[in-house]
């Protein structure tokens, strides 16, 4: 990335994962067996204001994988890869393997 995009109040950076769409011995798997909308956090702002001011961090961290609404969230593009950013209230929780 040319340059660093760092979300305001309670966003987060999001590069949407995806999946494969074949096996690793070469079969062809169809469209909606590989969906899940997942995405690793790329950056997170520094949260939202409550009303005396004070910043609430918000729960997630870089490098963690959450779990995507189907549909929401701003498309970025920064070079040639495609982010998007969501609300942190937005994303439905983290993946742990």
């Amino acid at each position: 990335m040319a340059k660093r995009l760092i979300p305001t109040l309670n966003r987060v950076l999001v590069e949407k994962i995806l999946p494969p769409s074949k096996t690793t011995a070469g079969i062809l798997l169809p469209e909606k067996s590989t969906k899940l909308n997942s995405g690793k956090v790329v950056a997170v702002g520094p949260g939202a204001r409550d009303k005396e001011g004070k910043t609430i961090p918000g729960p997630f961290k870089e490098g963690d994988t959450v779990l995507l609404p189907e549909f929401g969230g701003s498309q970025v593009k920064l070079g040639d890869k495609e982010f998007h950013l969501y609300r942190d209230e937005d994303i439905l929780g983290t993946l742990h393997d």
